[in-house]
């Protein structure tokens, strides 16, 4: 099965859901800079919640480019994702709505750590059709950052009942690990190229 409909599906979704997020962003009540300073909080979580759906896109379309096809069990991995994915914009609008009170900003942690063990199932799905010698298997290779994001969602989430703020700055931190696209893949196909 080819595997074109399920990249647009895909992108289409993530658009509708950046749509989403912006939407709850409000407009300063005055006209002045001092009128944004109450908004900042907000937009900070918007842009931290921006950026990790960004990670997600981009690293799904190097995902999918080392695939040549896709299964039944991928398109439900896919959706799987993309369910974790959709939850971003109402536990972003939680956290701004209690001014990052511990249990949404919790909640935001776990939505995280869902999405990445989504994405994970999505990989192994993929290298399980395409085969062990398969081009993600050999970019994938030991996949620290994928290894090392779930264990700092849960210490963050860990953390959430008494330090929410040093929780939002770890989950700021994984989305720097993950803000360089993965340039493993580009690789693995570069080098079948030559």
């Amino acid at each position: 099965m080819g595997k074109n409909r399920l990249e647009a599906f895909s992108d289409g979704v993530i658009a509708i859901i950046i749509t989403i997020m912006v939407l709850d962003l409000r407009a300063p009540s005055g006209g002045s800079w001092a009128a944004l300073a109450p908004l900042l909080p907000a937009l900070l979580s918007y842009v931290l919640s921006f950026v990790y759906l960004g990670i997600y896109w981009n690293n799904h379309h190097h995902m999918l480019h080392a695939a040549s096809g896709v299964t039944g069990a991928i398109l439900w991995g896919n959706l799987h994702l993309l369910f974790w994915l959709s939850l971003f914009p109402a536990t972003t609008a939680w956290m701004d709505g209690t001014r990052f009170a511990p249990i949404p900003v919790a909640l935001y942690g776990i939505v995280l750590l869902m999405a990445a063990i989504a994405y994970w199932i999505l990989q192994q799905l993929i290298v399980r059709s395409q085969g062990r010698d398969s081009i993600l298997r050999r970019a994938i290779g030991r996949d620290w950052k994928g290894k090392i994001s779930p264990f700092l969602y849960l210490l963050a989430v860990g953390l959430c009942g008494h330090w929410p703020r040093v929780a939002l700055g770890i989950y700021a931190s994984v989305a720097l690990i993950w803000l360089v696209p993965d340039r493993r893949i580009e690789r693995a196909l570069s080098s079948l190229a030559h």
